[in-house]
């Protein structure tokens, strides 16, 4: 990143740390003055407030970070974490959605089938992405490429970043729930390894579909929600300003996805996010992808399979109070008077 850093507001005073890091080499260079003991002063103290910051970031912080404009996205990974990027384009049916990537490349001496959704790097480029938010047809794209990859024996490999499917009248016209259930139901019971990574946002069935593997990672500032925020918060209070209490309540960040059991792994970022260190978060990203190809491709495919049917078979459970022989022949434990206890 050569990019001049953009920092969230709860970023303000390490970016001030920084600028004074940068004019005070500035001044020591032009001067000619020795100003090294003051700047390793700053230096430390930068890399303090980064610790303190970082280390207690909220879920809503978290999902700033996600969303930070300077995160390091698909069309990057492609030049770093991977080679030999061939794309594959189009649905054979209605157009290519700019909004989902696909193609082969190698993932360290991996043949892979690389699938992922793509946000832009510029305003042109967000505009033509719909903002990372696949159509019908990128979908459909990515079930095909799929399913090639399962002719040839290609492993597959996701890499997630949407707020979600795209929710236009044209999309829902040409089927987008249907298609979602399909890449769902499809990609569990695909006759090769997938590995699927959320590498920013994973938000509702836009990233479900394409986020069913047999090892699930994501980025340590990343989320995977059932619903954006500001979704579930104009669901509940009615007003997106209560975004930062429904992240809390929705369980999304890396760390409570990876208790809960839904992630298979958090994969580090460097201090401050993946924005501000793109080769450091490529190199742990390329060696988890690696790692995890190399224990799939030992396990006979249709182990595999069964493998991750009871992955996602045992994601969720709840707890049935028992019914007490006092019980019986009076109102259902079901009711919504007497519910069973439940763990989500």
């Amino acid at each position: 990143m050569t990019e001049e850093i953009k920092g969230l507001d709860f970023e303000a005073p390490i970016l001030e740390l920084e600028r004074k890091i940068a004019q005070l080499e500035g001044f020591s260079r032009i001067a000619e003055i020795d100003l090294s003991d003051e700047i390793t002063k700053l230096r430390a103290r930068a890399t303090y407030l980064k610790k303190d910051i970082y280390k207690n970031l909220t879920p809503w912080q978290r999902v700033l970070l996600a969303r930070h404009h300077q995160r390091p996205q698909i069309s990057d990974f492609i030049h770093l974490a991977f080679t030999d990027f061939v794309p594959l384009h189009g649905d054979r049916s209605f157009r290519d959605d700019p909004a989902m990537i696909c193609g082969l490349a190698r993932a360290g001496t991996h043949k892979v089938m690389l699938i992922g959704t793509r946000k832009g790097k510029n305003i042109h480029e967000r505009v033509a992405c719909h903002f990372g938010c696949p159509h019908p047809e990128g979908y459909h794209k990515a079930l095909l490429k799929m399913k090639l990859a399962e002719k040839f024996n290609l492993p597959v490999v996701t890499l997630i970043d949407t707020p979600g499917a795209y929710p236009g009248i044209g999309a829902e016209e040409r089927g987008q729930a249907l298609i979602i259930a399909k890449n769902i139901f499809e990609m569990s019971y695909l006759r090769t390894s997938i590995v699927c990574v959320v590498i920013g946002e994973g938000g509702s069935g836009g990233a479900l579909a394409i986020g069913v593997g047999d090892h699930l990672s994501i980025l340590e500032n990343a989320y995977f929600s059932v619903i954006s925020p500001e979704g579930c918060a104009a669901i509940l209070w009615k007003s997106n300003t209560k975004a930062p209490e429904s992240a809390k309540v929705l369980k999304l960040t890396s760390y409570e996805l990876r208790s809960l059991g839904i992630v298979d792994e958090i994969i580090p970022e460097p201090l401050g996010g993946a924005h501000r260190d793109y080769k450091t978060t490529s190199d742990n990203l390329s060696r988890s992808i690696i790692t995890a190809l190399d224990r799939l491709e030992k396990i006979p495919i249709d182990t595999l399979i069964q493998q991750r049917y009871e992955k996602y078979r045992k994601i969720g459970h709840f707890i049935e109070a028992p019914l007490q022989t006092s019980q019986v022949g009076q109102a259902s434990p079901y009711s919504r008077s007497s519910p069973p206890e439940q763990v989500l």
